[in-house]
């Protein structure tokens, strides 16, 4: 299995433009958001659970186990990341459910955010990591984890 450095290092040659990256800045976690926000959206089968018990938390137990596997501060960080972005949904069910659910959202912000990532990488004059390696999709959110760790020094 590859080190966080290993994963950081192949994930970041793809990711040597400036405008390439502040996409990614952006996008990467709008995306990871929309992913939580799509399996929210399938019903869940279970009645009767708290709202934040759906697929999305199901789901997203093994890539915290991942993550964890990388390093117990990644691991951490994309917990707490993960938990804001529940948060985020269900406070968007509960109060932005009228004007556009959690699913027509998540569908406008990740095709949005998937045609900029795909800008980015034109700009880049390279492909994007993933379609080297699926896995990647994982990694793009710990690259920008990694990359806030640095800017407070925080080991990773």
């Amino acid at each position: 299995m590859k080190s966080i450095t290993q994963w950081l290092e192949d994930y970041g040659v793809s990711h040597q433009n400036k405008t390439n990256k502040i996409i990614h800045y952006l996008c990467v976690p709008a995306i990871y958001m929309t992913v939580f926000g799509l399996l929210w959206s399938i019903p869940f089968p279970i009645a009767d659970m708290p709202m934040w018990v759906n697929w999305s938390t199901i789901v997203a137990i093994p890539a915290m186990l991942f993550y964890f596997s990388l390093s117990f501060t990644v691991g951490l960080g994309m917990t707490l990341f993960s938990a804001l972005v529940v948060a985020f949904l269900q406070w968007w069910q509960l109060s932005m459910s009228g004007v556009m659910s959690v699913l027509i959202m998540s569908i406008v912000v990740f095709v949005i955010a998937w045609i900029l990532q795909f800008v980015g990488h034109h700009l880049e004059g390279k492909k994007p990591s993933f379609l080297k390696d699926l896995q990647f999709l994982l990694i793009g959110p710990v690259w920008i984890l990694c990359f806030v760790y640095k800017k407070l020094n925080i080991r990773y």
